[in-house]
């Protein structure tokens, strides 16, 4: 019995794990612009620099803005709501849409965008050391 309750409490967390993962993946964020939504980032470090992963599903690359300046990278834009969608009655909304803003700290160290690519609903950054 004492086997079963450790497997169960081992799931629950596990469970718990997820849902809390799940509510972070796109937190919402209030700036001097109004609220936004935050799409989660990834950064590698390479021998020549930086590669910021940006996850952006259904964004399209003309809404995406980008800036860097003093060491945090900007990614800022817009999600539209698909035209099919925006006469439809909602059941279920967990996807945002609208408006996004993802500050990045950088680690220290001088960088200049190299080179950006969206593909995959994700966009690559490359940030090249100076």
């Amino acid at each position: 019995m004492r086997y079963r309750s450790w497997m169960w409490a081992e799931a629950v967390q596990v469970v718990e794990r997820a849902e809390r993962l799940h509510r972070q993946f796109f937190q919402c964020t209030v700036s001097g612009r109004g609220p936004a939504w935050e799409p989660p980032v990834d950064i590698f470090e390479t021998d020549i620099g930086l590669i910021v992963l940006v996850a952006l599903p259904g964004v399209p690359p003309e809404q995406i803005q980008i800036d860097l300046e003093g060491g945090v990278l900007r990614v800022t834009g817009i999600r539209p709501l698909p035209a099919l969608l925006r006469a439809a009655t909602i059941q279920r909304l967990e996807i945002p849409h609208g408006r996004f803003e993802r500050l990045i700290e950088l680690p220290p160290g001088v960088y200049e965008t190299d080179r950006q690519e969206l593909a995959n609903g994700c966009l690559a950054i490359s940030l090249r050391k100076g």
